[in-house]
Order: structure tokens, then sequence, then C-alpha cells
């Protein structure tokens, strides 16, 4: 039993928890879609919302406070990821920024120019680019995915990159089977170059600390609900370019930065939620500045959430049935659990996951579609994917196996 992790207390911070159906209680292991939110977050939604909503640039109290709460939520995620605060622009979600960002860099583009993708992400951080890439008559590259290790071949890159590569694009970590990429020897192949680097954060955010300056990160992507706040989607972008990315906005719009990138009014009640939600994982941690308590935090976050996720991967691959999908032991994955079983579809899984035994997961490709099509079963349902929250228990872990078991049992 890990004990060093404490579970009530976090889990006292998460009203969503109390929550049962068909008679049971809820095991959310539904994580990588989305997490449950914490009290300090639905706080900050709730203080904006029934103490005066308004708008930015006003001189009465209520905008003004909007503007003090946002201002706030710049600093601490610059704090999160070592950024400055005027570096942080908010957005719909990551894919609408994605979109907005690759909009406006391949102004600069040409044809004939390059830009390197990978195999294993979200499409979110395929497409953005590639489109962008397409309307240019830029050449796209990819970074292969190795089926069996289930991680990217890193081997071609210097091969890939030359004098006309204007970005590469890559994952922290893939969204269903997990595997974390090391992004600090792909940023010093890329520094030798002219091309940026853009890192997709959005799944590993709520598992591991991520830096931007020591791991040589130029653009990074996150998004609010995927770690315990609302949605919100997250683009920090370095100064030096954020300030001559010629972004698409209204003329009369601020020209500066980070506004320039903030297209139309921001969801003004849902930003401070993310400063709630930093809070929280600070104070799992220890330290004396915001900075060492959220690594700390995460350091914490992480021991615990493995050590379930070791549980469930262990039992799983004791299975006849079971297929899993998982990188070698060596390769460092976040608390993300992909695999299927023989005779049943992975929405047929999850259905019976749910009505007989109140645990939510859930199936498909997750947008990393082209991760299926690798593995190919793309045109199989894909894969059923369970994911580690701080929230979670081992008895919920137990249950989860328990659930598995018997529905193996009766096909």
């Amino acid at each position: 039993m890990y004990s060093n992790f404490p579970i009530e207390k976090v889990r006292a911070e998460f009203p969503a928890l109390k929550r049962t159906y068909n008679g049971k209680q809820v095991v959310y292991l539904d994580g990588p879609a989305g997490s449950q939110a914490c009290q300090g977050a639905i706080d900050a939604i709730n203080d904006v919302l029934c103490n005066g909503n308004a708008n930015m640039g006003g001189v009465f109290p209520t905008s003004q406070e909007v503007m003090k709460k946002i201002r706030k939520t710049r600093e601490d995620i610059a704090v999160l990821f070592n950024a400055k605060a005027d570096e942080v622009a908010f957005g719909q979600n990551a894919t609408s920024l994605m979109f907005a960002v690759g909009r406006a860099l391949a102004l600069t583009w040409n044809e004939g120019d390059e830009i390197i993708l990978t195999e294993i992400e979200h499409h979110s951080n395929v497409d953005a680019w590639k489109r962008a890439a397409e309307d240019r008559g830029v050449i796209v590259k990819y970074i292969p995915l190795d089926p069996k290790t289930l991680t990217l071949d890193l081997d071609v890159l210097p091969d890939l990159l030359s004098e006309k590569t204007r970005l590469v694009a890559i994952c922290q970590a893939n969204n269903v089977v997990g595997t974390i990429t090391d992004i600090k020897p792909i940023s010093k192949l890329v520094r030798e170059t002219n091309a940026l680097l853009v890192v997709d954060a959005v799944h590993a955010i709520p598992h591991l600390h991520v830096d931007m300056v020591e791991e040589g990160i130029d653009i990074l992507f996150s998004s609010a609900y995927k770690f315990f706040a609302a949605h919100v989607g997250m683009a920090i972008i370095k100064e030096d370019i954020f300030e001559k990315l010629n972004v698409y906005k209204l003329v009369p719009a601020p020209a500066y930065i980070p506004d320039k990138l903030e297209t139309g009014t921001q969801n003004h009640e849902s930003i401070p939620s993310i400063s709630a939600a930093i809070d929280f994982i600070a104070r799992l941690g220890e330290g004396d500045t915001l900075k060492e308590k959220i690594k700390s935090g995460y350091h914490n976050i992480e021991e615990y959430e493995n050590h379930l996720a070791d549980i469930i991967r262990k039992e799983l691959r004791k299975l006849d049935t079971v297929i899993l999908y998982e990188s070698p032991e060596e390769v460092a994955k976040t608390p993300t659990i992909a695999f299927r079983v023989e005779g049943i579809e992975p929405l047929d899984f999850c259905t019976r996951m749910c009505e007989e035994h109140s645990v939510f997961i859930a199936a498909g490709h997750f947008y990393a579609s082209t991760l299926a099509e690798k593995l190919g079963i793309i045109d199989k349902g894909s894969f059923i994917r369970a994911g580690i929250a701080p929230y979670n228990t081992e008895e919920e872990v137990n249950r989860f196996i328990t659930g598995v078991k018997e529905i193996i049992n009766t096909l």
C-alpha cells in the first residue's frame, strides 16, 4: 500500500468524486480526455460570475478585478512553464490556438521550405501545421513511429533536418499510450537550424513538470481542462517570436503581445481557474517559492500516479486475452493505459464497464489516428483507454481490474 501521498486530502478537493451511478461510487479513469475540476477552480469561476461579470478595459471595479485576475493567471502560468507573463495567450482550446499560430507562422514560409511532424501525435499537432504548409507549398516530413516500441525513431531526425526546416512539432507525451518523448536532445538538434520547436504539452501537463527554458521550447500549447481547471487553451510563445508573429486579427484590436493573438472576448470567468489548479499542484509540494512548490508537487503526483498505473499494467499483462499497448519498461510514460480485449469491441467493453461497474473509461483513437493506423486497429474500434489522475485510489484501480476480469470471464 502506497502511503506517502495525501490521497484523502486530495480527494476532498474534487466534489465530482461524490457522484454515484447505478448505485455505485463512480470511478473516473477518463482523465486523459479531461480531468475533474478542483474546488479552487470551481470557486474561482463562481467568484467572477457572482461578484460582477465584466469585460476588459473599464474603469469600474468589476472590470479592474477581472483584469487583475487574468494578469495573475498569466503570471502563475509563466511560473509553471518558466516563461514570461506576456508570453502567455489564452484561447478556446489548444487546437484552435495551434491553427491560429500555424496560419500566422506560415506567412513567413516560402515554397520549398520544410516542416517536420511526427506519427505519434494527437492530430491537432499535425493538421494545424500540415494545412498551413499545404497553403504555402511547404514540404511536410515525418519522424516515424516504431510500432514495436511505440516510440519515435529519433535517429532519423538529423537526416530530416536541413537549412530549409522552419518548424519541428512534437508532443511531450502521447495521449493514448502515454509515451514520453525526451525533448532536450530534439531541441539541441533543432537549435542547429533556423527552425522553431513547437511542443504539444496538453497530455503531459497533468502529470509532469515542463520547463520551456530548460527544454529549449519555442512555442508550447496546453489546455487547462486537462489539469483540474476549466476549458481554456494556452499558447506560450517566446517573446521575440511572439512580437514578430503576424497574426490574423481585427484591425482595431491590440497589436501588442499577448493580446494580439486573443481574438474576441476571452472566457474571463474560466481563466482564473487555472491559477487555482496551479495552486492545487503547488500545495502538494514543498519549497520556498511557487516554482519550487510546483516542481515538488509534480514529483509527488508523478510518483503516486505511476504507482497506480504500474498496478494496472502488471495485472493486464497477466491476462491472455488482453493486448496491452505500451512502450518498453525503460521508456518513461504517463499513467495512461491503452489496451484491447479479444472477443469484444472497445466501445462495447467501455459500455459494460460503465453500466456494470460504474467505471468511466473511453474507446477510440482519441485523435492519435495515425498511431491506430500504424498498429492496424483503426477500423477495429482502436483502443480502450484508462488514465490515472492524482485523485484516483488503489481501491478504484482494483475495482477497474476486477471489472476487466469479470467482463473477460463472460466472453
